[in-house]
């Protein structure tokens, strides 16, 4: 059985990400391909990570944000990858939503919330709600525009799985093992209290690419959950 985790290939060249693909893409359900990774590889890095993910998803983290047309564009220019998951940002309204969905056809759109590495005085610049309270607004929206997947941080899952239903996916960055250094992620949580909260993908890389045995601490994360 596949981990349920993403593995982020924030790595520094495509060699290093290819190879990560060909070693660890039989254990886990997705590969995330983010910013660093597709500016730097374009299509051509993209396509040479789906020729080896042996069954995992491609989660294509791109956290789309302009105006609906735009977006729209973006999203047909990307369908040539033909990515199991897509992500736009949900602060970009309704209107820009739906214009993703529209577009995707069969490409799981998913709608980051509020990023991981923002904390309630980062949000209080352009809002006066509580972090988990506006998550959960921006979560009812995107499922109301027709997104399938809602990306948040461990600790508003509980809160967004409860208004969002089962169908949806949740796909959570911010997790750590116990022992694991926070870098730049604020609202973070363990495998086990994220998977517990009502999780369906753990998105993690430096917790897992940096330890000199991935397959092994792939294998720790699993037990963790299943020890909860």
């Amino acid at each position: 059985m596949r981990a349920p985790i993403a593995i982020a290939l924030d790595v520094p060249t495509l060699l290093q990400a290819t190879t990560y693909t060909q070693q660890l893409a039989g254990h886990v359900a997705m590969i995330k391909v983010g910013l660093q990774s597709y500016l730097r590889d374009g299509n051509p890095g993209t396509l040479q990570i789906k020729e080896n993910l042996q069954g995992a998803e491609l989660f294509l983290d791109l956290k789309l944000h302009d105006i609906p047309q735009t977006v729209a564009g973006a999203v047909k220019s990307i369908k040539q990858l033909n990515p199991d998951v897509l992500t736009v940002h949900a602060v970009g309204g309704s209107e820009m939503l739906k214009a993703a969905v529209e577009t995707a056809g069969d490409i799981d759109i998913a709608a980051v919330t509020i990023l991981t590495s923002l904390t309630q005085s980062d949000v209080s610049v352009f809002s006066d709600h509580q972090i988990a309270d506006l998550v959960q607004r921006l979560a009812e929206s995107a499922v109301n525009a027709g997104c399938r997947a809602i990306v948040c941080s461990p600790h508003e899952v509980k809160q967004v799985r409860a208004v969002v239903g089962d169908q949806i996916r949740l796909i959570v960055p911010g997790v750590r093992m116990p022992a694991d250094a926070a870098d730049d992620q604020r609202r973070i949580a363990t495998p086990a209290q994220t998977v517990a909260a009502g999780a369906d993908i753990l998105v993690m890389g430096r917790s897992i690419l940096g330890s000199s045995t991935p397959i092994e601490q792939i294998a720790k994360v699993v037990q963790s959950i299943e020890a909860r």
